[in-house]
């Protein structure tokens, strides 16, 4: 076999590898599901998509039929390469930048959570940014505990909150007021005032 037809199949086998990989769809899925900061309800109920269902997906238990991804996919606010495939493994950083003007960032409402991403259009970011309007009013309206890899820098705008977390007793945040842990550790914030809470979130992963 010559060099040049050697490399040829080498790319191919690449390129072969770079569609098939990212099938692993339930990974996929929870990675952006996390990114995001939503629970598998929060995703049931955007999506119309049973959370049993989700749990099944994410767990390769199940694959879902293209109607489903296509409810994924609108619910989500993503388009369907997105969801099958992942982000380049590198990127040259070095003069990267975006920005969003006030109130022009990505809504994503939740059952508990009104989330505005802020700078969607980079690839590859290692910190996830976003305002937050809190709706809930009680820890019961979540269903499970908010939980995902990394560190979260929270900071109050308009306050108070309750910060629930897993290992802790709660928390009263105030408007200036902002906090530092790990996404590990389950978590969920409530507004306790007479109006809704808004409050700046960075993940960082």
């Amino acid at each position: 076999m010559s060099e040049l037809s050697g490399g040829v199949l080498e790319r191919t086998k690449n390129e072969e590898a770079e569609f098939v990989q990212p099938l692993v769809l339930g990974d996929r899925l929870r990675e952006i599901r996390l990114s995001h900061n939503l629970t598998l309800a929060d995703v049931a109920e955007m999506t119309g998509v049973a959370r049993s269902t989700l749990s099944k997906i994410e767990n390769q238990q199940l694959s879902p039929t293209f109607q489903v991804v296509q409810r994924l996919v609108a619910g989500l606010s993503i388009d369907i390469p997105q969801l099958f495939r992942t982000a380049p493994a590198s990127v040259d950083g070095a003069a990267r930048r975006t920005w969003t003007l006030a109130g022009e960032g990505q809504a994503h409402p939740t059952a508990t959570y009104e989330h505005e991403l802020l700078c969607t259009e980079l690839s590859q970011r290692k910190m996830v940014p976003f305002k937050t309007t809190v709706r809930a009013r009680g820890f019961d309206e979540f269903g499970e505990w908010v939980r995902h890899d990394g560190e979260e820098f929270l900071w109050v705008l308009n306050g108070p909150v309750a910060v629930y977390s897993e290992h802790y007793e709660p928390l009263q945040l105030n408007t200036g007021d902002c906090m530092y842990f790990d996404s590990r550790m389950g978590h969920a914030l409530v507004s306790c005032g007479e109006h809704d809470a808004e409050v700046l979130w960075v993940v960082a992963r």
